[in-house]
């Protein structure tokens, strides 16, 4: 199986609501997800698909008080909780769209997304999830073994980012015992980071040759 992420272009719609002790609580919501037609990735998630999928995470995740996401792009499929900034409180389909509601959480993540927020940065938002692709007329299908992880708040990726992104939805993933792990670990995100800016595009080609010496 693929990780597979996608950024959603629609325009993200933020909440507050006043509380009794002067503060606020910040709320996104908006599209999160689309169905049966390419997204700009160029992949359809079909309605027989993805609404299985919508609705096992609603009924696992929406309605346990699990549904938390991270403030920008994941490594894996994991939900890793010392980046997570809010909570999915409502997920529903409205025709072909996916709509959804967030709370931003009082974390260290949550604090940044309200500060970007409140400064007036528009932020949107990226599903993430594991299945496989079936190419038909030159367009990626998603298939039913989808499983929707989370939709994560992002920002347009820089192109470090998106580069990391796509090389780490070209590895292979496995479920052991429930937990999704990479075939290879992968340490391209690390290596990235830690890069010195003036080296940053020989690193990249670097990590990228040996990308594909594994395909």
């Amino acid at each position: 199986m693929k990780l597979i992420t996608e950024q959603i272009d629609s325009g993200i719609e933020v909440i507050t609501e006043a509380k009794q002790n002067g503060t606020k609580d910040f709320f996104i919501e908006g599209i999160f997800m689309m169905a049966d037609s390419a997204n700009r990735n160029g992949r359809i998630y079909e309605s027989k698909i993805l609404k299985p999928a919508v609705e096992k995470y609603i009924q696992e995740q929406v309605k346990q008080g699990r549904a938390v996401g991270e403030l920008n792009h994941p490594e894996g499929p994991t939900i890793n909780l010392d980046k997570v900034s809010h909570l999915i409180t409502d997920l529903r389909f409205e025709g072909n769209n996916v709509i959804g509601k967030a709370k931003i959480l009082n974390t260290p993540m949550g604090q940044i997304v309200k500060g970007l927020l409140e400064g007036g940065v528009k932020l949107g938002v990226s599903s993430r999830g594991m299945g496989s692709l079936e190419a038909r007329n030159g367009v990626n299908y998603v298939k039913n073994d989808f499983h929707l992880a989370t939709v994560d708040i992002v920002q347009d990726p820089s192109a470090p980012s998106a580069f990391v992104n796509g090389i780490m939805e070209g590895v292979d993933w496995i479920c052991q015992n429930g937990v999704y792990t990479p075939q290879e670990i992968e340490k391209i995100e690390t290596e990235i980071k830690r890069t010195p800016k003036a080296q940053l595009a020989e690193a990249q080609v670097r990590v990228f040759q040996h990308f594909l010496s594994k395909l």
